[in-house]
């Protein structure tokens, strides 16, 4: 029958357009030039080009330091950076969240109260922001204004390598806890940016039905703990334990740092080497912050 005979042609064009577009994918992959772009203070480790995002991907090694860096250099102009680092808790105290918090408080470079804020205010950013994991830390920023990118980049590398925090208890104390008190005849109570956070996620039915069952799962290693902080014993964290974190975790050989969109890559490289070179390589701090299997 001749609907049988069209069906059939229909197929048959059909599987033909999409063998072309097969072999045009795989002649344009084939034809693709990875462009690298060397300097002196890094090592490629790896280049690839990524055909579903037209993005040429290299990924260095910074000799000086130790840390990986992720370049894409694809046609966004939404530019953006971001640095991680693994960050497993050994506690509840939320040390992590406290951190994240405060390494946005003033730097050595910025020295303003809370540049985080005012670059909110102020910047162009199309993205600003930071997380804390159950078992890593991110800072992540985005811009399609290219000044205004490497300024972002800029305040955020030299807020993690250098914060204010680390050498200023009150930081420590804003950020994390403190005690209190109003009125002579009132009892002490407790207050901190992250401490009162958290005591809202607390009071939240579905969070606690989270958190016991990821402990309950996880009782081992990191998961077993609240990154965040839970209440209770946030106000166990001292200044010196939280200094000692920052030391321990936010080394450049314990990071990841990645850059996407259309921005110089060589500029990349610069901006990166003037913060990865204030530090010598540390062996010790991937297996440092290894996470344990579950037992």
């Amino acid at each position: 029958p001749s609907s049988i005979k069209n069906g059939v042609e229909n197929g048959v064009k059909r599987n033909a357009r999409m063998a072309a577009a097969l072999s045009s994918t795989v002649e344009a992959t084939a034809d693709s030039v990875i462009t690298t772009i060397d300097h002196p203070a890094f090592e490629i480790i790896e280049t690839d080009h990524i055909s579903e995002f037209g993005a040429s991907s290299t990924l260095y090694r910074h000799k000086k330091s130790g840390a990986e860096m992720l370049s894409l250099s694809t046609d966004d102009d939404n530019k953006c950076f971001g640095i991680t680092f693994r960050t497993p808790p050994q506690d509840s105290t939320g040390v992590p969240h406290i951190l994240e918090h405060s390494v946005l408080c003033g730097s050595r470079k910025y020295k303003t109260k809370d540049p985080f804020v005012q670059l909110l205010q102020g910047s162009l950013q199309t993205f600003l922001n930071a997380f804390t994991y159950p078992d890593r830390t991110c800072y992540v920023v985005a811009s399609q204004n290219t000044k205004d990118f490497y300024n972002l980049i800029n305040v955020y590398a030299d807020a993690v390598f250098h914060p204010r925090a680390i050498s200023d208890p009150m930081v420590h104390a804003q950020e994390g806890w403190h005690l209190e008190l109003e009125n002579v005849e009132d009892e002490l109570t407790y207050k901190g940016v992250v401490y009162n956070e958290m005591k809202g996620v607390y009071s939240s039915p579905d969070s606690l039905l989270q958190r016991e069952a990821q402990q309950s799962i996880f009782p081992d290693n990191a998961y077993g703990v609240d990154s965040g902080g839970d209440p209770v014993d946030i106000p166990n964290l001292s200044f010196e334990q939280f200094a000692e974190f920052h030391s321990k975790f936010y080394h450049p050989a314990n990071s990841r740092i990645f850059f996407s969109g259309d921005d110089d890559v060589a500029k990349r490289l610069e901006i990166m080497d003037e913060y990865l070179s204030d530090f010598e390589d540390s062996p010790e701090s991937k297996p440092g912050s290894a996470i344990e299997w579950q037992k």
